[in-house]
């Protein structure tokens, strides 16, 4: 898909379809007034016949409309003016390209960028043209038999501003719009495999592949033997019972200043979670594929990051394995040693995602790095305490947890600031090592990430538990791609702030 911008705030350039937003009340939007006048009055008798209410999401295609340069014109509806805001932005966009989608336009002009959005400059609302875009028009990489759908014909949309100043903001957001779209790509595809596919050994040649595809990338794929020779004890007590080799993949990228402390970060990748011993229940199991999303979205955010040349050094973490019962599956009970030289009694083998973790947080340490951020659906309590709209967020840095906070605010991909400290700590300590991998039912999500809070002691570091958002159940089952969004918004974000 191409993004362009277009100084058109009068709506007279040719295209194969404008698309103009008309409010609840009657009000015209800025474009959709220009259209108006063009076509006669027929927008505005349409509203005030009944024929188009302008509730949001409302859609309304005229085809060869006479009097306009557009072959086509479809009318979005944006709801209440009164309330009309970045929601109702977006979900104005998700309608437009569900609408397009459907028709033959090869081209469009999307002029609702022209429209005040509270909050929203141009470039963030011309970004989000392009992340919308991207997201509505993925398909899941699917193994079905059957013919699939044609793609739609569009290939190119325009964003309408008023003048050249705008048109210059709305390029780099259209640009950024599309990268983080890439990324989003790059991790549903990933999450959305089946785990028989998708295995460590697959994430590693793919980690592989990207940085084949972009030279600025230096990748080194760890295997057991190497993850052994680490002494990452917690990695390796939860690959034991698998039949799949793990793998420890490590990706930089130097854009910035040579020697400049670099933003690492890491993702959980297990590719399948059975449980281990303490083995899940059977309804939704099968979702257990997307308990890699963490490295899938760290590899999505890369690839964002390398598109658009962003001057930072990242360094990309992903500890990958399955965990599954057998003989050789650890147990509860087990003591193992980690990376750092603590002890960790295991006392569920469900709680596998902060022992690959705890050792990948170590071994950032290498790198000295300015910040740690690791992305992981660690925990079911995480879902209960905030539900599927917001990721949690935990940190020992207020500074890197404000960050993180306003970066999901910017990009509509937010996160909600959860307790840790030495309360949660007590929860998790043992008779038999220097900590327990579990602490019981209450504050599990805080229980959880104070446990990688142990292992990060004196770095800036930061945690997000994407349990509830990195994927949906039921009928929209599949990956979301979060929270690339937001760690894209952060890393342009610490760089603008230089």
């Amino acid at each position: 898909m191409e993004f362009k911008a277009t100084i058109d705030p009068k709506a007279h350039n040719a295209t194969g379809c404008a698309v103009v937003g008309v409010y609840e009340d009657g009000d015209l939007g800025k474009a959709a007034r220009e259209v108006d006048t063009q076509l006669g009055g027929l927008l505005a008798k349409l509203h005030g016949d009944g024929d188009f209410a302008g509730k949001l999401g409302d859609m309304l295609l005229l085809p060869a409309p006479a009097g306009s340069a557009a072959e086509r014109v479809l009318l979005v509806g944006l709801g209440a003016r009164a309330g009309f805001g970045r929601k109702q932005y977006r979900k104005a966009l998700q309608s437009t390209v569900q609408a397009l989608g459907k028709t033959g336009a090869k081209d469009a002009i999307v002029y609702l960028a022209l429209e005040d959005v509270p909050d929203l400059d141009v470039a963030y609302r011309a970004r989000s043209v392009a992340e919308v875009f991207c997201a509505q028009l993925y398909k899941i990489p699917d193994l079905k038999t059957n013919p699939k759908p044609k793609a739609p014909r569009l290939s190119s949309v325009s964003v309408a501003v008023a003048d050249a100043r705008a048109a210059k903001s709305a390029m780099e957001g259209l640009r950024i719009g599309a990268a983080v779209g890439s990324g989003m790509s790059l991790s549903r595809d990933l999450a959305n495999l089946p785990p028989n596919v998708c295995t460590p050994a697959y994430l590693g040649t793919r980690a592989q592949a990207l940085a084949k595809a972009f030279p600025s990338i230096k990748v080194k794929v760890f295997d057991a033997s190497g993850i052994k020779a680490l002494k990452m004890g917690a990695f390796l007590a939860v690959t034991q019972g698998s039949d799949q080799p793990p793998r420890l993949i490590v990706c930089e990228y130097h854009g910035g200043k040579k020697g400049a402390a670099p933003v690492c970060l890491i993702g959980k990748g297990i590719t399948f979670d059975s449980g281990g011993i303490s083995l899940k229940d059977p309804p939704a199991m099968d979702e257990m594929k997307f308990d890699m999303s963490g490295g899938a979205t760290v590899l999505g955010a890369l690839r964002a990051v390398v598109e658009l040349k962003l001057p930072i050094n990242v360094v990309v973490i992903v500890p990958t394995c399955e965990n599954m019962p057998s003989g050789g599956a650890v147990k509860p009970a087990d003591i193992v040693t980690t990376m750092s030289g603590q002890t960790v009694e295991i006392l569920n083998t469900d709680a596998e995602g902060r022992l690959i973790l705890c050792d990948a947080i170590t071994y950032s340490r290498r790198f000295k790095p300015a910040a740690v951020i690791d992305v992981a659906t660690l925990t079911g309590a995480c879902i209960v305490a905030l539900g599927n709209h917001f990721s949690g967020l935990m940190s020992n840095n207020e500074s890197l947890a404000g960050e993180l906070a306003s970066a999901g605010i910017r990009a509509d991909d937010r996160a909600w600031r959860l307790p840790i400290g030495e309360e949660y700590v007590e929860q998790l300590k043992s008779n038999f090592a220097d900590i327990a991998n579990v602490g019981g039912r209450e504050g599990g999500a805080s229980t959880a990430a104070s446990f990688l809070s142990k292992f990060a002691k004196d770095l800036h570091w930061a945690h997000l538990d994407v349990a509830g958002t990195a994927w949906l159940s039921g009928a929209q089952k599949g990956s979301t791609g979060r929270p690339i969004p937001l760690l894209v918004d952060f890393l342009i974000n610490r760089v603008r702030s230089k």
